[in-house]
This record gives C-alpha cells, structure tokens and sequence, in this order.
C-alpha cells in the first residue's frame, strides 16, 4: 500500500514558486472544497489548493508532489455525487475551473478545442450561437466539461446521440509523474494502438488530469419539439419505450419520473407543467421525449407517430411543447429534481445503476418495495431510453449513523439484484469513493486486479486522487 507523506513549509514554498499567486492555504480554502454535491460521502478539507491557469502550471505542482509522495486531488465544478473530489487524505486539491477558455472551433472538421474547466452550458451556448450542438446534455450544467469527461457523463438525449466518451476526439493530459501528453486527434476513427484516449475516459482523476479537450460537434437540428405524456402507472410508462425503437423512431431524448418526483420537483420551481389528474384519471408516472427534425413537416408527422406510439401504450395524454418557452417549461421541472429533493430532505443518497430496459419497471419495483422495508424513502426518475436510472434515498426522521446503515443495506441488495439482471452500479456518475465495494461485487476480482495494474502503470507512487474507483485507502493513512 502506498504511503504518503505531509505537506512542509518547504513543500509548500516550492508550489507556491511553481504556480505563483495562484497558491491558497489556511483561512483562504473555502470549505466547499472538501465535499461534492453528496456530502454523506465524507468531508476532509486540503491543505492547499491549486488554482490552475495553464497545463504547464499543473505539471509543475504534480512533479512536485509526486516526487515527495504527496496525494493530488484533481476537481472541477465540484458536482459529482459518489465523493470523487474529496480529498480524502487532505494533500493538494488542483482546481481546473480557472482554465475556462473556448479556444477555437475547427468548423471543416466539427470539433470545438476548449479547457477543461469550460461549463458545460457555457458550451452548449456557444455552440448553438455557431450553429452547432454539443450533443452531451448531463442534468447539471453547470458541471466542468473536464469532469464530464471524466466520469463519462451521459444524460438526456445519450439515448440518441450517445454518452460524453463519443464526443472526445483528443486531450491534453498530465500524467501523476508530471509529464505532459496528448491522446487522440482530431480525426474520426483510429486503429492505432490500445486507446489510451479511451482509458482516460470515465477514469475520475485516477490516472492524470485532464487539461485540454478537442470535442466533436454536429449541425444543430432545425426542429425541436418535447412531449410530456403522462401515465397511470409505471409499468405502462415503462412498457412504451421500447416500442419507440420497434417503430424506428429515434428520439433525441426519452425520459421517465414517477409522480412524487414530479410533486417536488414543481414545488421547487413554483410552477406546474406535468397534469396530474387527465379525465378523472390520476396521472402516478410520466415520460418526458423530446424529437427533433430536419423540417417542420418532418416533427409534426414525428410527434403524430409517437403520440401513436404511447397512446397505445396506454397513456392518458400527449402534451406537446414545440416553441423554445414551453420547451424550457417543460424541461424546467426535470432539471431541477436533485435540486428539489435536496430542499425537502435532511438526509440523502443516490445510485445510478444501468439495467436493460425490458428490466426498468420490474427493477423499479423492486427498488421501491425495498425502500419500504429498509425504511427510506425513494424517489426515482432516469433516463428510460437506456435504462439509467436515478434512485435517491432520502429520510427526514433518522440521524445520520441509522441512516447509513439502512442506506449500506439497501445499496446490499439492489446493487446485486441490478447486476442479477444483467446491469451495471454506475451508468454515469461513477464509483468515487462511495462504490467501490459494489464495483467489485460488479466487475470481479480479476478486472478490478486488471484496473489496479493500469493504475500502477499511470501512478506509479498512487498520489493521483487515492482511495477512488479500484483503490481503498489504507488504514494506515
């Protein structure tokens, strides 16, 4: 096991001569440094924080730290939800949102080159403006597109146009040696070698940082319209989905909730979107679908053929938002449910777990019933289009150690009924420090002993984000 050693005076002279002015201990590191968006994975606050500006100035304070066995805890907006920016052993904590800069379009070949502190929706505005889209949409956009890298973030219209992975073409990375390298290019293929750019992905700042980025981009489509098309129960929402597919619809985003998510998430924003009660019928689950098209003719024949689809299926009613304000309205709510779950609730977990979508319903089933005997109380919604689903454990009556423990038996057994049929404990948010058990449970002993020797091989000293994804701390330090 690796062992680390404390941050001197002299250490932190020299960092400080590395990256000048761009140094901060003591008073100066604001607590959210030592937590994400899931505090319940634990709190430790760095002893110094590294403001990055350049690729060049992370390399420096790497070397350093690596070459006197001092753990580096890369961060960008700091909204992952499984503890993977905690700094869980203090060290330097590297601070990527300063380098936030949209270096240049290439609009021949469609990639945009942009630093890894670029929020995602500072993207996504400025591709729009060139007439383009990013296609990655992650719910929180205010999240760092280094980070979205990093945990292969998927989201809403991941359904059609896939998750962050195919969308990177390059990166600038710095290894935990302090060496400087670049994986990929801007071309579209490549058979040259193992995919170093590919290992990167989805690693969470366990093998390097991640500095600079050549992103794909596309035309942005001329048409857009969503549907929100509520349901009287689950299993019916649920069953609608892959019908989309067998009629050779391909919707750019295609998404679940259940009632009660919906009821908090519109008390949140002080607006209702969703119906609840259509006919005399009272609506318990939703889908959410958005389309887009080349032509207005082409939508309208689009949105008619999906109000078939799930009118068939047993919805109440089709709702369609085909003006950028009701889309927005319609959107609002589903956008704001980590958000709003958090202001009703003192204490609270989460999994993203991935099944097949033949699975969803039962596996909903499953997990609520569960809920209801560990005593929590679950609210879940997710991405139906490939079966990434949001299930959050929340309690306002337990203090935290009972809430823990009913959280711990809860993940117990729906991680392994997750993986019983056929799913995986992460579709997107990562493992961090939160998962690691059950990514062992997931993959076996083999893969994870085949992930811990790729670590060695990229950090050879282990200093680069410690006790996350495939390495427990040792009790030790």
């Amino acid at each position: 096991m690796a062992k680390y050693n404390q941050l001197t005076e002299e250490l932190i002279l020299q960092l400080q001569q590395a990256a000048p002015k761009h140094i901060l201990t003591g008073d100066d590191i604001n607590d959210d440094y030592s937590h994400d968006e899931m505090p319940i994975y634990g709190k430790r606050a760095p002893q110094v924080v590294f403001m990055a500006h350049s690729t060049e100035e992370v390399a420096a304070v790497v070397k350093i730290c690596n070459e006197n066995k001092i753990p580096v805890t890369p961060r960008g907006a700091g909204t992952g939800l499984v503890g993977g920016a905690v700094p869980l052993l203090g060290g330097v904590l590297i601070d990527i949102t300063k380098m936030n800069k949209i270096l240049s379009y290439d609009l021949e070949n469609f990639v945009v080159h942009v630093e890894a502190g670029v929020l995602l929706k500072d993207l996504a505005e400025d591709c729009a403006k060139q007439g383009l889209l990013y296609a990655p949409d992650p719910g929180e956009k205010t999240a760092c597109l280094g980070g979205n890298v990093s945990t292969n973030a998927g989201g809403m219209r991941a359904v059609k146009y896939g998750a962050t992975r195919d969308y990177v073409r390059a990166m600038t990375v710095v290894l935990p040696t302090g060496e400087i390298t670049k994986f990929g290019a801007t071309v579209s293929k490549t058979s040259s070698g193992y995919s170093l750019l590919n290992l990167m992905i989805g690693s969470e700042g366990t093998l390097g940082i991640i500095t600079e980025l050549t992103l794909k981009t596309m035309i942005a489509p001329k048409e857009v319209a969503s549907l929100i098309i509520p349901f009287e129960n689950l299993d019916d929402c649920i069953s609608a989905v892959p019908k989309f597919k067998m009629e050779h619809m391909n919707p750019q985003a295609l998404e679940f909730m259940e009632r009660e998510i919906v009821l908090s998430s519109e008390r949140f924003i002080g607006k209702s979107v969703f119906p609840q009660v259509v006919d005399g019928v009272t609506a318990n689950a939703y889908l959410l679908v958005t389309i887009d098209a080349s032509s207005e003719d082409e939508l309208n024949n689009l949105i008619e053929q999906a109000s078939e689809i799930v009118l068939e299926a047993g919805a109440i009613d089709v709702l369609v938002a085909d003006t950028p304000a009701k889309i927005k309205d319609a959107w609002a709510a589903r956008s704001s449910f980590l958000e709003a779950i958090q202001a009703e609730t003192k204490l609270l977990d989460e999994c993203d777990v991935v099944v097949p979508i033949n699975k969803i319903a039962s596996y909903l089933a499953f997990a609520n019933k569960t809920g209801q005997e560990c005593g929590l109380t679950i609210r879940s919604f997710g991405h139906a289009g490939d079966g990434n689903l949001h299930i959050y454990q929340c309690s306002n009556d337990l203090d935290e150690a009972e809430f823990k423990v009913r959280v711990d038996k809860y993940f117990d057994i729906i991680y392994k009924e997750a993986i019983d049929c056929g799913g995986l404990v992460s579709g997107e948010h990562g493992i961090g420090s939160g998962k690691i058990d059950y990514l062992l449970e997931c993959v076996g002993g083999i893969n994870m002993e085949l992930m811990k020797g790729i670590k060695k091989v990229f950090d050879p000293n282990s200093i680069m984000n410690p006790g996350k994804v495939c390495a427990a701390i040792d009790a030790a330090n």
